[in-house]
Order: structure tokens, then sequence, then C-alpha cells
């Protein structure tokens, strides 16, 4: 059953739906996009490399798009506006960390993989810590790529559900999610890594022409001049709870309070460290980047990528701060104020866009024309890096040693490649299956009432970043470490990001609940009644509750002890008298 958090969420007017020109917009969207998907599947795949890393020829500025597509996608789409809605611009600060990881990668990752001629980043890890370490991690980023993705599917269902029913219903969601997961599997079957990055283009630029054309329309619905508005923004009325709210154009903060995710310090440290993960460690993105025709070319998508979303995060945030002053500022409205306002930030982009005020216009068709662009995008563009993974560093190693063992090892032939690529195809399908039941946990996982939804999804994102970060810096910048220490640091990692989830905690109290400083059932229920309550009574380290450490300093945490597991051993002898891979 899905919790009381989730059943009363945002209820909006029943006037709140699609009407002729939206359902015209959100038409032609889909017409678009199975052309683009008919087009892109055309060209016939020759072999492996042509279905898992196109042919190792797809240009620079396509995978760009492709990778700030697939990086941003859904939590950004739904997250990022209803971050900057109930705050300020501060999330921008964890895109400069972005920036200063990409060059990293440019620097020392992406050379690596190429000089290795990889299809995948864990088979560099193989000429380091033996098979066991290349199978331990491509497991570790299957299972990871399963939480990330999941939840992604599960941000698009949640406003996909209010264009629907106008609220958020559980089963409604689910259903979303189904579809999602079939068309994303759909987008991507045939095609392969090519297909993928084309798609990923045109859903960028609905995605961000949706977010843009909506700031237009804002502009022009809310009754006051530019220079009013900053000043609005700058110096917002208190909250009407008494709360005081700080100037919502803030775009540094220099907090250093640990629960704060996007402050300078987290920028300079956690968010580093996240953007090394999703960008160098994780296939989803990797694999875009080596379907470049050298690494030269490999590292100027990545920073091009990365830097291009800077503005276009940004887009997003000051989309948030207009449906702020739309729903929540009367005073700057006037009698053009809705008479309604969201009671969850992640659904105002979509009630401004279904509302009466523009009705006629489309944009409602446009704005969820930008969701379904995100909703199959988080799932499409994990699917071939999944089923690359798996074919690569799972089944082609365990086929070869099966072979060897009966003594046909003969050379790879044209049959090993079409054997691989249907292979490839089934990987494809078992991955939708995985990732969309994963979105279905979600529903009942995330809680509102204690982190914001891309809080959520970023930290979900630890659990499959923090061993295998550990893993990479232990093999590109030391000449320690064995198949066993690796399997001990990607259980070190998911463990430690375990320990900083809630829910798990709760499950906890109900059974034993001195171990979490309560001493009676009661003060449990009293507790849990609340979690920001059970956060504040229980786990407390120096009277501080430690549950509440931002997630880019969980990572941190998780990544460095990682390290440290890792290279915990020497190394064994190298590989077939290999060296070892080092950084340049």
């Amino acid at each position: 059953m899905i919790p009381d958090a989730i059943l009363h969420l945002a209820s909006t007017p029943a006037s709140l739906t699609l009407n002729t020109a939206d359902w015209l917009v959100l038409g032609g969207y889909f017409v678009l996009l199975v052309a683009l998907g008919v087009w892109s599947n055309m060209r016939p795949v020759r072999n492996a490399e042509d279905y898992f890393l196109g042919g190792r020829s797809m240009p620079v500025w396509a995978v760009a798009f492709s990778i700030l597509s697939t990086a941003q996608s859904a939590g950004t789409y739904v997250g990022v506006p209803a971050n900057s809605y109930g705050g300020n611009l501060t999330y921008i600060i964890g895109n400069v960390g972005a920036v200063i990881g990409a060059f990293v990668l440019a620097w020392v990752f992406i050379p690596a993989y190429y000089r290795l001629n990889a299809t995948t980043p864990y088979e560099m890890l193989e000429q380091r810590f033996g098979p066991t370490g290349r199978l331990a991690t491509a497991w570790a980023y299957l299972i990871g790529r399963v939480f990330a993705s999941g939840a992604r599917i599960f941000v698009a269902a949640v406003p996909t559900s209010i264009v629907i029913v106008g609220t958020v219903d559980a089963s409604v969601m689910a259903w979303s999610i189904l579809g999602f997961t079939i068309l994303g599997i759909a987008l991507s079957l045939f095609g392969g890594v090519r297909s993928v990055i084309w798609i990923d283009i045109l859903q960028v630029g609905v995605y961000l022409g949706a977010a843009i054309v909506t700031i237009i329309v804002l502009l022009n619905v809310i009754p006051v001049g530019l220079p009013d508005l900053i000043a609005a923004l700058q110096s917002p009325p208190p909250l009407p709870n008494g709360t005081v709210v700080g100037n919502k154009l803030t775009v540094v903060d220099f907090s250093t309070d640990p629960s704060a995710s996007f402050t300078i310090f987290t920028a300079m440290t956690g968010f580093v460290l996240l953007a090394i993960a999703s960008h160098g460690v994780d296939q989803d993105l990797v694999q875009r980047m080596l379907s470049c025709k050298s690494a030269v070319q490999g590292a100027r998508s990545v920073l091009i990528g990365v830097i291009i979303g800077v503005p276009a995060v940004m887009i997003f945030l000051i989309l948030g701060l207009l449906l702020s002053v739309y729903f929540t500022r009367p005073d700057i409205m006037g009698a053009a104020a809705p008479g309604f306002a969201p009671q969850r930030s992640d659904t105002a982009f979509t009630e401004f866009a279904l509302s009466p005020a523009v009705a006629g216009w489309g944009l409602g068709g446009l704005v969820v024309a930008g969701l379904f662009a995100c909703g199959p995008a988080g799932i499409n563009s994990g699917l071939s890096a999944m089923s690359s993974t798996f074919v690569n560093d799972i089944y082609r190693p365990a086929r070869s040693r099966r072979l060897a063992r009966t003594g046909n090892d003969s050379p790879r032939t044209a049959a090993d490649d079409a054997r691989e690529v249907r292979v490839g195809r089934i990987g494809v399908i078992g991955a939708g299956v995985a990732l969309g039941l994963m979105a279905l946990l979600c529903i009942a996982w995330y809680d509102p009432s204690n982190r914001s939804i891309i809080d959520f999804v970023l930290a979900v994102m630890n659990f499959a970043y923090a061993g295998l970060v550990g893993i990479f810096f232990a093999a590109l910048f030391t000449r320690r470490g064995t198949g066993g220490t690796v399997i001990a640091a990607l259980i070190t990692g998911f463990i430690i990001t375990l320990l900083f989830q809630t829910p798990m905690w709760t499950g906890i109290a109900h059974l034993f609940p001195s171990l979490v400083g309560l001493s009676t059932q009661a003060e449990v229920a009293q507790a849990i009644a609340s979690t920001r309550g059970f956060i504040e009574k229980s786990l407390t380290i120096g009277g501080w509750p430690w549950l509440r450490l931002a997630f880019p300093w969980q990572l941190c945490i998780a990544a460095g002890a990682s390290f440290l597991v890792c290279i915990s051993l020497p190394s064994p002898t190298r590989l077939a008298g290999r060296p070892t891979p080092r950084a340049n």
C-alpha cells in the first residue's frame, strides 16, 4: 500500500485537463517520436560494436546533447523547478562541481578507456583486479542502475497522474510506469545506442522547449515588470506558518550546516564525486562517450554536455521561481491570482500548464510532451547501457570460459556478433522490466515530508555510485587492491549508504527500540508518526542527528570508505605481464 504521505498529495481542480490544442501538440510530439524512432532504426546493425557503440562513429555534438538528456531527465524536469519553487537558486552550485568533475573525466578516465579499446568501463578493472573485479563491478552497476533509473521513472509518473486524474493516485502512477517501460523498451530495442542518441536529441529539445515556452508565458501572465519581479523574489513575505523566507535569488550558499545539500562546500566535494561517478564509472553515460571516434572526441563530448547543462538547469530554476510568484504571491498577481495553490511543489509546473489561465494555447500539451520525453528517456537511456554491460562483462566472458573448457575457443565470427546482438536485445527487455519494478517500489519508498523529490533521486543514486567511485580511484591512482577487496569495497559502499536511509531505521525502531535511542513502544510510535520527529529523537552522535547528513556528504563518506577497503591489500601479480593502467 502507498503511505498516507503519498495519498494526501496535491489535489487540483477538475478543470485542469488537456484540451483540444493540448492534444494536438501532444499528438504532434508522438508523431515526431515515432518517425525519428523508425528513421534511427533503418540503418542495419552489423555487429555488437554497432549495436552497443554506434560503430564508434557518432558526432561529438550529438553525443553531448545525449549526455545532457541522460544526465538530467525527469529529475531535472520535475525536481529542479520544485527546488526553486520552495527555495532559491543554490541548486545550480552542484553543476559547478559537475564541471570540475568533467575535466577530471576528460583528462584521466576517458583516455584510459580508449587506450584499452573498452566497450564498458568495467573492462579496465579486469586489468587491475582480475576477472572477479570486472564481474563484481558490472553487477554492482546493473543493480545500482536499477535503483537510479527506476527512481527517475517514478518521478515522471507523479505529474502524469496529475494530468490524468487531477491528483496523485498510486494506481494511475503504476499504469504510467507501465507505459513508460513499454515505450522505453520499444525506443531502444532494435537500433541500439545509435537510436538512443538521436532520440535523446529530440527529447532534450522537447523538454527544454517546454520549460522555455512556459517561462515566456509566465512572464506575460505575471502583471508586473522585470524590476518589480526581481525585487519581489529578493524579499518574499513570511510563510503562513511564520517561517521567514530568504532571498530566492541566492545562488551561492556558504552554510556549514551538514544537512544542507547545495552549498559551496558540497559543490567542491560531493558533487565533484557525483559527476565523476555518473559520467565516468556509470555505463549509462560512458557508453555515449565511447561511441565517438577517438578519446579526444569523447572528452570533448563530456565537457560540452556538462557545460551546456549549467544554463539548462538555470532555465528550470527560473521556471520554479516564476511558478512560486504565480501561485504564492497574490500581492503580486492581484486580480490575475489563480485562486488555488498546489499542495506540492513538484506538481506546480504541470498544474500551471493545465490551468484555465493558459487554456487553448497548447502549453499543457507541450509540457506533458516534455514529461513523456523525460519519462521514457529515464528508462530507454539506461536500457542499452545495461544490456551492453551484461553482454560485454558477464555473458561474453562466461561464454569464452565455457568454450575454452570444451576446447572450442575458435576466433570470433559473424555468428558470434549476431548472437550477442540477440542477447543484447533480450537484455534490453529484461532491464526495462527491472526498472519498471523499481519505479513501482519507489511509490511506497518516497516520503515527501522528509526530502524534496530531487534530493530523493540524487540520494538513491548513491547506492549505485559509492562503491564504484572508490574502486575506480583505487584502479587509476594506486597499485593496490584485489578481486576480493573490490567485492568488499562494493559491499562497504552499499552498507554505508543504507545506514543513512531513515526507512531502514524506522523498521529497526519497531523491532528494537533501544538500538535507536528509544525505550518504549510508545516513544517509537510517537517518533515514527513524524519522520523528522524520528530523526530528531534518535541516532544522535554528540547531540547531532547524523541521519540528516546531506547526500553529497554521504557519498563522500561511503566512497572514501570503499576506497580504503579496496586498497587494503596489495595487488597480485599483474595479469599477462600487462602494466597497470594509470592516469597520465
